[in-house]
């Protein structure tokens, strides 16, 4: 069986960071999905689970409301627990869509409040959020971007 791409990428070596994940095409659409890496994999512990899950809530419904809605697929957190992806329409790089990741974190960073969707009939785990961990690896995130702008996995 083929390697898939992000098996690829050398987590030994990958900090935080906006990467493109992959681009791939849906007709003569482009698709571009994007790892937003909030922890760096095997050096640091991963995220809170209840964080994660106040992350997606909060970061897919800011997302889906925001100025790049329509080209926004989906946004949701990585199975190794170090971060999010976010996929979206278009032929797109890290330097396109970071003022909207930057938004997204300020956002969560602000947000005070009911999380939405997080009522039983809304969610299937709906009692599994953390606002207050989910701040501090947001706020951590967006620091990160902000000083060190990592937009190109390392080799």
């Amino acid at each position: 069986m083929e390697k898939i791409a992000s098996f690829t990428v050398n987590h030994l070596k990958l900090k935080r960071g906006l990467y493109v994940s992959r681009k791939d095409m849906c007709g003569d659409v482009t698709v571009t999905t994007f790892d937003l890496r909030m922890t760096e994999p095997n050096a640091e512990p991963v995220m809170d689970m209840p964080a994660i899950h106040t992350i997606e809530h909060l970061g897919a419904t800011y997302l889906r409301n925001g100025e790049i809605k329509d080209k926004v697929i989906y946004f949701g957190p990585m199975g190794c627990r170090t971060g999010f992806y976010a996929i979206f329409f278009g032929d797109l790089s890290p330097q396109e869509v970071y003022p909207y990741i930057l938004d997204m974190c300020r956002f969560i960073e602000n947000y005070s409040g009911e999380i939405p969707g997080a009522k039983p009939e809304e969610c299937g785990n709906y009692s599994e959020q953390n606002l207050a961990m989910a701040k501090y690896y947001i706020k951590r995130y967006r620091q990160e971007l902000e000083e060190h702008k990592r937009f190109t996995y390392p080799v």
